[in-house]
């Protein structure tokens, strides 16, 4: 017969151990997260503008694409108001993953800039374009079914370059 302390103690045991979650890989609770939802899918400052939604889902035969190292990517598309190399990156804000990063291929000074905007792991994440002193931020939910999208991809175009800036947190 197992003593009452000693059934306390395993319970509690196996509570921090036994049904451990990996909170990288965690589904974030949508309510927890305080997403930017632009009027018209377009955020913007007198520097840059962004087209995004509140949440992004990847799921099989779904947009987006899964990158050679699991994270989740898809198409994003920003407008330079002023002179500048664009920079992107971000921090996840309810969990520990490694940053969000962008490939980006460079067409002129100013104008538009498609970039792929890719997150390491399901979750909200803060996200901050920069140009020149000029920065733009937002928050997102990232969400993935299954296995993601069916779409693979293997790193960078030929062409292009990885941008993943420092972000703060919340």
């Amino acid at each position: 017969m197992i003593k009452p302390s000693l059934a306390v103690a395993l319970i509690l045991i196996y509570g921090m151990y036994g049904a451990s979650v990996d909170a990288t890989e965690a589904q974030p609770k949508p309510s927890t997260c305080p997403v930017t939802l632009p009027a018209g899918g377009r955020y913007e400052n007198e520097s840059l503008a962004v087209g995004i939604r509140g949440k992004f889902v990847f799921r099989p035969g779904g947009q987006g694409f899964v990158d050679s190292d699991g994270a989740m990517g898809i198409k994003v598309l920003w407008t330079r108001k002023v002179r500048g190399t664009l920079e992107v990156g971000g921090k996840r804000l309810d969990g520990l993953a490694p940053p969000a990063r962008a490939y980006l291929k460079d067409y002129g000074d100013t104008g538009i800039q498609p970039s792929y905007l890719l997150f390491p792991t399901p979750g909200c994440w803060k996200i901050t374009g920069r140009v020149g002193n000029t920065a733009l931020t937002f928050v997102v939910l990232v969400e993935k079914v299954a296995s993601g999208p069916t779409w693979r991809f293997r790193g960078p175009e030929p062409g292009s370059r990885v941008s993943s800036i420092s972000v703060e947190g919340a």
